[in-house]
């Protein structure tokens, strides 16, 4: 026997011979009579335990800023945008890259804005300039996900902001680079734990680096900006969700999210339909008088698209067009 086929009769012959861990196969009857722990529901309608899922947006975006608006809904039991969480859970915050002030700055912000209180220990943070050497560990290595592992406590989620300085091992297109930050996120879940990743987009606009991440995650939520967006107009972003298990219908429409100051100084998120926020853009455009292939490229969406809305908003009753000239007066004036 050749050198090649005793290896080959090693690896499919003889599996008690080679090392790993052991696996557990069940039957039918032992798979539906087993006692599995219930998924309770962390962030309503779209976060339950044991989830992995993942933010991602181009930078400047407003990733961290949700991220944290995220956190702390969990740790206080309090709003996030139109989201609920039932109950206070035990949340860490692993930040990779923010200066220390700047992390304690953007929290103060959103305790001021909040309802409800973390209580004593239900949302700590993992920040650089807080660790001796002001460096963080590496997920992608096993000396790394230990050191993490070491602070989690009772923790019940972990949000890990961002993986591109969080998982700096290997290359970032790669799949088996991703593979140990996968196996770590799935023995998270064993433990009964929810990761929420946050990362780059790329220029293409999906997540940025190897699909192989989405494969095993639960929900998968793009952030980007209006059509209309303003720089001047702060924080402002559409939130949709591009992969969402068991989740169906309204629970997953894409909204969205405006930091808005009040006239008595006091911010507050206002939530939007994007659907409804884009009906609203075309019906102003439309009574400034653009024509519609004008309207569908200031908004990015099809000429069709256009047309639809505005006949449905007509139908409402939200939009009434103006009349078009009669025929002298377009050869005069020019039409559309």
């Amino acid at each position: 026997m050749s050198r090649l086929e005793q290896r080959a009769f090693e690896a499919t012959e003889q599996p008690s011979k080679r090392e790993g861990r052991p696996v557990v196969a069940v039957g039918a009857h032992d798979l539906l009579a087993a006692d599995f722990p219930p998924r309770d529901m962390l962030l309503s309608p779209w976060l339950l335990s044991q989830s992995l899922a993942m933010i991602h947006a181009w930078r400047g975006i407003g990733k961290t800023h949700l991220a944290m608006l995220i956190a702390y809904a969990l740790g206080s039991g309090g709003q996030c945008l139109s989201w609920s969480a039932p109950a206070p859970v035990p949340t860490l915050y692993i930040d990779g890259e923010m200066p220390g002030a700047a992390l304690r700055d953007r929290l103060a912000r959103i305790v001021e804005i909040s309802e409800e209180e973390p209580p004593e220990g239900f949302l700590r943070f993992v920040t650089p300039d807080l660790q001796p050497d002001g460096i963080m560990p590496d997920l992608s290595t096993y000396e790394g996900q230990n050191a993490i592992e070491r602070v989690l406590g009772d923790a019940k989620v972990i949000v890990v902001d961002n993986l591109s300085c969080l998982a700096r091992t290997g290359k970032e297109n790669e799949g088996d680079s991703w593979q140990p930050v996968a196996e770590w996120a799935l023995r998270m879940r064993a433990t009964g734990r929810t990761v929420i990743f946050i990362h780059h987009s790329g220029k293409g606009g999906t997540q940025r680096g190897t699909s192989k991440r989405e494969d095993l995650l639960d929900v998968v939520m793009l952030l980007k900006r209006p059509a209309d967006y303003n720089p001047t107009q702060g924080a402002r972003f559409e939130i949709h969700f591009e992969k969402a298990r068991s989740l169906y219908g309204q629970e997953v429409k894409p909204i969205e999210a405006t930091l808005e100051t009040l006239p008595n100084g006091r911010q507050t998120w206002a939530m939007h339909e994007v659907s409804d926020v884009a009906d609203a853009a075309m019906i102003e455009l439309a009574e400034l008088g653009l024509p519609h292939a004008e309207i569908a490229r200031e908004l990015g969406c099809h000429r069709s698209t256009v047309l639809r809305a505005l006949r449905k908003a007509e139908q409402e009753g939200r939009f009434s067009p103006k009349k078009k000239p009669k025929r002298k007066e377009r050869d005069r004036y020019g039409d559309d």
